[in-house]
C-alpha cells in the first residue's frame, strides 16, 4: 500500500470515543477495524470498550455495533451469524471484541460453547490485566504477584498469588483452525493476524495485550514502550496456531530482564522492597524464561536462522 492509499483509507473507529488517554485497547480496535474493513457487525460485551465507546449522544463506531451482557458476548455472535446466513449475506462477517473480564471470566461458558459448535465468528480478546472498567480488579488475566484492587500488595501480600490463565491454549484445545497472540506495540503483526483470521471460517480466537496506563501506572506517552518491553522480555509470546499447532512466533531481537518490564508499573512496585518480593521476581522470571523455550522466541546464531517464519516477523 503506497502513501496515498494509506491517506484515503476510511477510518472505521474515529473520535467521538472517551478512552484515557495512551489507551492501548481503543488503539487495538482503531488497527483491527483497519484489518478487517467495514463489512463486518461488531459485538461486545459490557466492559471498558463498550463504556468509553457509547457515551450519549457520541460514536466513535462506522460499522454496525452491538452491546450486550457481560456473560453472552460469543452467544449473541453466534445469533448475529445465524440470522446473516438466514438472509443470505455471506460477505458479512462477525467479530466479538471483549475484554478480559468477559472473556477469561464472566463469559468463558459461552466462549466455549460458541468454539465447540464451530461458529463463524472472531473473537477478540483485547487484555488489559484486571476489571479496569470498574477500578481495577483482579482477573483471571491479572498477572502472577500484580497490585490489584482485590488483591492489594501489603505487609501480608505480594499482590494476585494465581497464575494467568493461558487462554489462547484452552482455545486452541477446542479444535479451532486458526489462535494467535498480538500486541498493541505491534501493530502491523496485529494487523497481519487479523487478516489471516479473516481468510478463515469457523471459531478463530486473537488475544491482544492492551497496556493501560491508568491502572497498570505509567505515564500515557509510553503506552507502546510498555508493550514492546513485555514481548522483549518473554513474558508475552507473540505467536500464531493453526489447526493446533505453532507456526508461527515473533523472536527477541534483544532479550531483557522481566525487572526492566515491571520497574516501569506501579502495580508491580511493590515486588522491588523485601526479600518476599525478590522471591517472587525470580518465580515471574523463570515464567519469561519458560516463554521463551516453549515458543523458542531467541533469535539463534544467523548460520542457523533462515526460517521463514522468523523472516515474516524480524
Amino acid at each position: 500500500m503506497n502513501t496515498k492509499e494509506i491517506t484515503n483509507q476510511e477510518e472505521l473507529f474515529v473520535s467521538g470515543h472517551r478512552a484515557c488517554h495512551g489507551c492501548g485497547m481503543a488503539i487495538a480496535v482503531r488497527h483491527i477495524l483497519k484489518a478487517t474493513g467495514k463489512n463486518v457487525i461488531v459485538v461486545t460485551p459490557t466492559g471498558c470498550l463498550e463504556t468509553f465507546t457509547s457515551p450519549f449522544g457520541y460514536s466513535p463506531w462506522r460499522v454496525p455495533w452491538i452491546h450486550h451482557l457481560f456473560e453472552n458476548g460469543p452467544a449473541i455472535a453466534t445469533g448475529v451469524v445465524a440470522a446473516l446466513k438466514a438472509q443470505g449475506r455471506d460477505d458479512t462477517r462477525v467479530l466479538a471484541i471483549g475484554g478480559d473480564g468477559s472473556t477469561f471470566d464472566i463469559g468463558f461458558g459461552a466462549l466455549s460453547g460458541m468454539l465447540e459448535r464451530g461458529d463463524d465468528v472472531l473473537y477478540i480478546c483485547a487484555d488489559n490485566g484486571a476489571y479496569m472498567n470498574t477500578g481495577g480488579q483482579r482477573s483471571g488475566a491479572s498477572p502472577l504477584y500484580s497490585a490489584t484492587t482485590t488483591d492489594p500488595a501489603g505487609r501480608s501480600s505480594v499482590g494476585k498469588f494465581q497464575m494467568k490463565k493461558d487462554i489462547p491454549t484452552i482455545v486452541a484445545a477446542h479444535g479451532v483452525p486458526y489462535v494467535a497472540t498480538a500486541s498493541v506495540a505491534y501493530l502491523k503483526d496485529l494487523e497481519k493476524k487479523i487478516k489471516k483470521a479473516m481468510t478463515y471460517h469457523g471459531p478463530r480466537y486473537i488475544q491482544i495485550d492492551s497496556t493501560c496506563p491508568s491502572v497498570w501506572g505509567f505515564p500515557s506517552d509510553r503506552t507502546l514502550e510498555v508493550g514492546r518491553l513485555a514481548v522483549e522480555c518473554g513474558i508475552t509470546p507473540l505467536f500464531e496456531m493453526e489447526n493446533g499447532e505453532i507456526t508461527k512466533v515473533r523472536k527477541i531481537k534483544k532479550k531483557i530482564s522481566i525487572e526492566d518490564y515491571l520497574k516501569t508499573q506501579k502495580r508491580f512496585r511493590h515486588l522491588f522492597a523485601g526479600d518476599q518480593g525478590r522471591e517472587a521476581l525470580k518465580e515471574i522470571q523463570d515464567l519469561a524464561d519458560a516463554n521463551i523455550r516453549k515458543y523458542g522466541l531467541l533469535k539463534q546464531a544467523k548460520a542457523e536462522t533462515t526460517t521463514s517464519s522468523e523472516e515474516v516477523f524480524t
